[in-house]
């Protein structure tokens, strides 16, 4: 029988089960009370004034752009390596994302490119934390600064990572985390704002809601919303989930050593995850690199010879501004953001959760070992 592990896997205990059964057993099922007990516990964990939950990360960061006033024509500063929604949020305002290139390390936004890419139509930067790499906030914050510009920290893969204490999400004007089932911890599907600012908070609980006043009557809607609402089911699973964050957040840095040790012999053929200066990660996803002697091509082959293994895995990231809507709507021709594309060529995510066995390591170890001997003959 073929080994079969797979790319993610989410870690479902039973008192997880019974929370979202005891909520199927009101008549409370949303707008209960899980909801806001989900909102308490993200805000003591960040240190967040405000915790917003919403329906997804993608809500979350579509409410911070509205929020912020961000619109059409405006322009907003992001990367070009991560997943599609960071930018997609952008365009929902018909505002532009104007990419610049990341750092070869973190892979996250480069600051240094970021003051040359400001025009007079900024209003923003929206930098990710990669994989649970934090970005370089403090030099952010300083271009934000002597430029008047508002931060959005999209930490939707970066939940419990911190820089001097700080949490992430904690880091710009707002700050947004998801809860897909690959992430450190899951609702299903689900999201959240934290921020300290009332008026962010504010506007993202009316949108999230229809556009309804919270203060006012129950259909009274006084701005333009949307159903982006996360029910007391999900907010159950979560508030259980939140119980066990710690938890996996250090079965995963276990992974990552297992891995370490594990990936050792291969070093001359792939780059494994470093550990970050400064900065407690809390660990996403696994991702290696390739050496830069193998090609895009190359890398897209040892995916087929993983997988027909048995091996889950994926690419990670196809750059944003190369995805086919992004070429046809800004007429992105490749070679415009070398080292994200470097990265997006090389990168591949590999078998990674806090459910993972040291024999499970050993075996993408030895899989991999095996496929890149095939690749190499």
């Amino acid at each position: 029988m073929t080994l079969q592990i797979p790319l993610s896997t989410p870690a479902i205990s039973e008192e997880d089960v019974a929370a979202v059964v005891q909520v199927l057993r009101t008549p409370r099922l949303s707008l209960g009370p899980k909801v806001p007990e989900f909102e308490r516990a993200i805000a003591e964990f960040t240190g967040a004034k405000h915790a917003v939950a919403v329906s997804s990360g993608t809500a979350a960061l579509h409410l911070c752009v509205r929020a912020l006033g961000i619109g059409e024509r405006d322009e907003v500063i992001t990367t070009p390596f991560s997943f599609v929604a960071s930018a997609n949020c952008i365009l929902f305002e018909r505002a532009v994302p104007r990419f610049v290139d990341v750092e070869s390390e973190t892979y996250c936004i480069d600051p240094a490119k970021v003051e040359a890419a400001i025009t007079p139509k900024t209003k923003a930067i929206l930098a990710v934390d990669v994989f649970g790499y934090v970005a370089d906030w403090d030099a952010l914050r300083q271009i934000a600064k002597k430029h008047h510009l508002t931060l959005i920290e999209d930490s939707c893969e970066a939940l419990g990572s911190s820089v001097g204490g700080k949490k992430a999400g904690m880091l710009g004007d707002c700050g947004t985390f998801a809860f897909y089932p690959n992430k450190q911890m899951t609702t299903g599907e689900g999201g959240m704002i934290v921020t300290d600012r009332d008026d962010i908070a504010r506007a993202a609980r009316m949108m999230r809601n229809q556009g309804r006043n919270p203060d006012a009557a129950w259909l009274d809607h006084q701005v333009l919303g949307y159903n982006y609402r996360l029910s007391d089911i999900h907010a159950a699973l979560g508030i259980s989930q939140m119980k066990r964050l710690l938890e996996f957040m250090e079965k995963r840095s276990r992974v990552v050593a297992w891995y370490a040790d594990a990936l050792s012999p291969l070093r001359e053929y792939v780059r494994v995850p470093e550990t970050q200066k400064g900065t407690d990660v809390s660990w996403f996803v696994y991702v290696v690199r390739l050496a830069d002697r193998y090609s895009a091509a190359d890398r897209d082959q040892l995916l087929s010879l993983l997988r027909e293994r048995g091996i889950g895995c994926n690419a990670y990231f196809p750059c944003i501004h190369l995805q086919p809507f992004y070429r046809e709507r800004y007429d992105y021709k490749g070679g415009e953001f070398p080292i994200a594309e470097s990265a997006s060529a090389h990168t591949l995510a590999l078998p990674f959760s806090s459910s993972m066995t040291e024999v499970q390591v050993s075996a993408v170890a030895s899989t991999l070992k095996e496929a890149l001997s095939v690749l190499t003959s």
